[in-house]
């Protein structure tokens, strides 16, 4: 059995904490991903995540935002899963977090030496949709938020450290606090199917994110550094997201069409946190290919996420 030691920054957040599930989870797993791999995490951060073994894993605590606190957390590595970062509307502290905060732990993940690198950034770097199944290279990022740019700029960081990065459209699952309570305000604003309900959307549960995640720097194939699209091959239409959210009573069940204008204009008449440019990337087309990251780690993506909400929850 090889001994295998991974670096995990955002261990307490939504998608890195996911990660840490799927890492010790295969640790009892034993070889699912081929050798049988003796895998010990290294948490870095802020504050300690639940399930590390007092044993066999360690905690440092440590600041994205204090580049120095990252002094030698990658020493005697195996890979590296960066999965830390901040969505602010401030871009000096995204700036000082997602960028200032990445460079440095790439150049630590340099110096000691490490050769599998996964580092999540999102889809929201493309700015202003719709996109239609385009691959990584034919669409010009253009991100409109000052979070989504601070993560384009961190992409290059990575990339230099040989990273693959990892581009998710929306991501469901427990824990998250932005899609589908997004999704039920828009509802509840707009209680139609937008614009017939017929757009399609590239979703990932965030379970399935971290297998991607995990697999791009434990699986027997070296997954190559660049950009993937890291979501579901199957895109879901806009009246299969609502239909499975209805079932589960987190939406109202929605029947009526509503042509877009109209539905931006009733959006306008009412009152709550969802912008237009937000309610687009709910409403209107946002699809991209992604079947290169599943062949690349030999995974299999399962059934399209609507039809696994009610198993994989909210």
């Amino acid at each position: 059995m090889r001994a295998v030691r991974v670096v995990l920054t955002g261990g307490t957040g939504f998608v890195g904490s996911a990660v840490l599930r799927e890492l010790l989870r295969l640790r009892e797993a034993g070889g699912e991903l081929g050798e049988r791999q003796d895998i010990s995490v290294l948490a870095v951060g802020r504050r300690r995540p639940d399930g590390l073994d007092p044993v066999r894993d360690a905690w440092v605590r440590a600041d994205l935002a204090r580049p120095a606190s990252l002094d030698g957390v990658c020493a005697g590595a195996s890979a590296l899963l960066h999965f830390g970062g901040i969505l602010s509307p401030d871009a000096d502290v995204c700036r000082m977090v997602n960028v200032e905060g990445t460079a440095a732990l790439m150049g630590e993940a340099a110096r000691a030496g490490i050769g599998r690198i996964a580092h999540l950034s999102t889809a929201a770097v493309y700015g202003r949709g719709p996109h239609r199944l385009r691959h990584v290279d034919e669409v010009a990022p253009a991100p409109v938020s000052v979070a989504s740019a601070s993560r384009w700029t961190a992409e290059r960081h990575a990339l230099g450290a040989g990273a693959a990065v990892l581009r998710p459209g929306l991501v469901l699952g427990p824990g998250d606090r932005w899609v589908v309570p997004a999704l039920a305000e828009v509802a509840g604003r707009v209680p139609a199917l937008w614009d017939g309900g017929g757009h399609r959307h590239s979703l990932v549960t965030v379970d399935d994110l971290a297998r991607l995640a995990v697999g791009t720097v434990l699986g027997e194939r070296p997954v190559p550094g660049g950009i993937y699209h890291a979501h579901h091959p199957e895109p879901s239409t806009t009246k299969e997201i609502v239909d499975s959210l209805a079932d589960l009573g987190a939406l109202p069940r929605l029947t009526r069409r509503l042509p877009w204008r109209e539905c931006l204009d009733a959006l306008h008449a009412s009152h709550g946190t969802v912008s237009e440019r937000q309610f687009a990337l709910l409403a209107l087309e946002h699809t991209y290919e992604s079947d290169d990251i599943w062949e690349r780690t030999g995974l299999s993506p399962g059934p399209p996420p609507h039809l696994r909400l009610a198993r994989t929850g909210l």
